[in-house]
């Protein structure tokens, strides 16, 4: 893989699609319109809505190039080459925490499509780099901040 390759799913290439045209649309406009009314107030100097309004532009703008060059490098991996026998990017996994007997459920991303707080977690990641390639039945052991992490590889599957 080249260094600079967005590797994606397809539901996270639409989810960043979504983002860049909404930021071109809906946001710019938006933005337009608050710098307009903030230079209508006068004094640009000393007028916060419009050095906030111009921060908010900035930010959004670096935004959308941002997007631009990761859609530009992005490999999309399909749900149709999962290897349900191997952890692969794209893979669903379903593991056993053993020292808590706690089953939790993660698809393995790319770093750019990564969202915990949505059990996607990176390939990049300790627990990805762990699971990449093992098979149902494999134990896996993480090294954490608080100490080793057992867990135990219960079922793979494709979205």
């Amino acid at each position: 893989m080249a260094n600079d390759e967005v590797i994606l799913t397809q539901e996270g290439l639409e989810k960043l699609e979504d983002e860049l045209r909404e930021l071109k649309t809906v946001k710019r406009k938006e933005l337009a319109e608050r710098l307009k009314l903030a230079i209508s107030y006068g004094d640009l100097k000393e007028n916060s809505e419009y050095h906030s309004a111009k921060d908010d532009q900035a930010f959004m703008e670096t935004r959308i190039l941002i997007l631009e060059k990761m859609l530009t490098k992005a490999r999309v991996i399909s749900s149709d080459n999962i290897d349900s026998n191997k952890v692969s990017i794209g893979s669903i996994v379903l593991l056993n925490d053993i020292e808590f007997a706690e089953k939790i459920e993660y698809q393995l991303v790319g770093p750019a499509e990564a969202d915990v707080a949505n059990n996607k977690i990176s390939y990049e990641s300790p627990l990805g780099k762990e699971i990449m390639g093992k098979e149902v039945g494999s134990v896996i052991h993480v090294n954490a901040p608080m100490g080793v992490i057992k867990y135990e590889l219960l079922e793979i599957r494709s979205n």
